[in-house]
């Protein structure tokens, strides 16, 4: 009996050990043996890059937030809309239908006067509401007792973007809060009281979105400091002191006035408030009216949404991680 050859038969050529179809694959079919070619060469299947996971999650969030916004309009619509409608019927109508209007000692133009101030102030505050209604409350109960903050961090993005899509998609909110109170505050007002407005529209369409990037930033900050049984001490300590300080019902350039030993203490104090800048910038882009320069306002505006929103973040990675 003949022992059989240690090499190949003749007329082929020897396969290196470790190369060719594995064994264990044969008979399985094209596609099988295709996807065993490519991996034997080193080729991997298309995958996903951090970046691009992370906009698809980015995306997914910000949509997510917007259905809800949509599905309960109404409501969102309510709770905007109420606030600044009662500040107008109050001051721009009942006020001077019973004699008591602010700036009646001047008549109708005192108080028409103090109608173009306070328009575009009540703009300021629905926007600063929003942020705060969108990001800050929503923020302090996710963060409550059922944790359901913790559904959102397991999108595959980081921790960080989480708390971005909250601040964008409530920025978005705060768009469409000013665009339901502008015209609510425009018409309703005694008759013979006429705000004397005049779109900017530069200035519109610049310093409202960057208003509303600075208070939802300001909400991600107060949200992720209050814990849910301190809402109340972030509205008496924090939020009233904003609005009354940060010139819905005045001008910024007119408290000059308000002095000790000649020195105009509240006009400085108040520059410490964030609102005042949009106050005074929504002054600049829907009046005519004095109000304080823009190439103030824009970039103080900038600086505290940089401020806020890296606060805020950083108190967010600290909650969540807790």
């Amino acid at each position: 009996m003949t022992a059989a050859p240690d090499g190949p038969p003749e007329g082929t050529e020897a396969t290196p050990a470790g190369s060719g179809p594995d064994p264990a694959f044969e008979g399985r079919g094209p596609d099988r043996a295709s996807a065993v070619a490519v991996a034997a060469q080193g080729m991997p299947g298309p995958r996903r890059s951090a970046g691009t996971a992370a906009r698809s999650a980015l995306s997914a969030l910000i949509r997510r937030d917007l259905t809800v916004l949509r599905k309960n309009f109404g409501e969102f619509a309510g709770r905007t809309i109420m606030q600044p409608f009662l500040l107008v019927f109050i001051f721009l109508y009942v006020f001077p239908v019973i004699g008591q209007g602010v700036g009646s000692g001047g008549g109708t133009a005192g108080e028409s006067a103090f109608a173009t101030v306070l328009v575009p102030g009540v703009v300021s505050i629905a926007v600063m509401f929003q942020g705060i209604q969108s990001v800050a409350i929503q923020m302090s109960q996710e963060f409550g007792f059922t944790r359901e903050i913790e559904d959102r961090v397991q999108a595959p993005c980081p921790i960080w973007l989480v708390a971005v899509a909250r601040v964008l998609s409530g920025a978005v909110q705060g768009l469409i809060s000013a665009a339901l109170v502008l015209p609510i505050a425009a018409v309703v007002h005694a008759p013979g009281v006429r705000p004397d407005l005049h779109l900017h529209w530069e200035v519109v369409l610049t310093l409202i979105p960057l208003s509303c990037l600075a208070m939802t930033a300001l909400g991600l900050l107060l949200g992720t400091t209050f814990e849910p049984r301190n809402i109340g001490v972030m509205f008496g300590f924090v939020v009233l002191p904003l609005v009354f300080l940060g010139g819905t019902y005045y001008q910024w350039t007119e408290l000059s006035a308000v002095e000790v030993g000649g020195f105009p203490w509240l006009q400085t104090l108040v520059l410490l408030n964030p609102l005042i800048y949009i106050s005074e910038g929504m002054r600049a882009g829907f009046t005519d009216v004095s109000h304080m320069p823009l190439y103030v306002v824009y970039p103080v505006l900038i600086g505290f949404c940089a401020l806020f929103l890296g606060l805020g973040l950083r108190n967010f990675r600290r909650r969540v991680l807790s």
